[in-house]
């Protein structure tokens, strides 16, 4: 080999092992966002569909909760009072998750919520900020699915 060939491969080398570590980081960052958007599903799932707010509230809120939804109170106890009103009140309650994504701590549902099956129900998107496997902040905006729309594309 000549001079110029080991240096260009000694070169190679060297970028990918300093680089390699970022690989390694890259794929714990995609696990963590997958994992957090796992979590995220199955809580909803417990909260929206199966209404098992004892499960949920054991395994899917983090001690501090903080609410950013102007119309819902703070916190851990108020968030899980809420859901068992809901479950009481609107026992045929549903949703279904139709996008999801998650970035850094961050995981995105939107979703279509009904409180029965007979109604047109309203579009949701919530975004929760997961720590340690739990949701720990929640950001939310919800529309009415209207009856008719000035476009096509519906909301879904």
């Amino acid at each position: 080999m000549t001079a110029k060939t080991l240096r260009c491969l000694a070169g190679s080398a060297l970028a990918f092992f300093t680089t390699a570590p970022g690989f390694a980081g890259d794929a714990e960052q995609h696990a963590l966002e997958t994992a957090n958007l796992e979590k995220a599903i199955y809580c909803m799932d417990l909260l929206e569909n199966k209404l098992d707010v004892d499960t949920a509230a054991k395994e899917c809120f983090g001690d501090t909760y903080i609410q950013h939804h102007s119309r819902l109170e703070d916190g851990r106890d108020a968030v899980i009072a809420l859901f068992r009103a809901r479950a009481k009140r609107y026992p045929q309650y549903s949703a279904r998750i139709v996008r999801s994504a998650a970035s850094g701590d961050l995981v995105w549902l939107h979703m279509h919520v009904k409180r029965s099956p007979e109604e047109l129900g309203g579009a949701v998107v919530n975004i929760f900020r997961m720590k340690d496997g739990k949701m720990v902040e929640h950001w939310g905006v919800a529309m009415p699915v209207p009856e008719t729309s000035k476009n096509d594309n519906g909301m879904f």
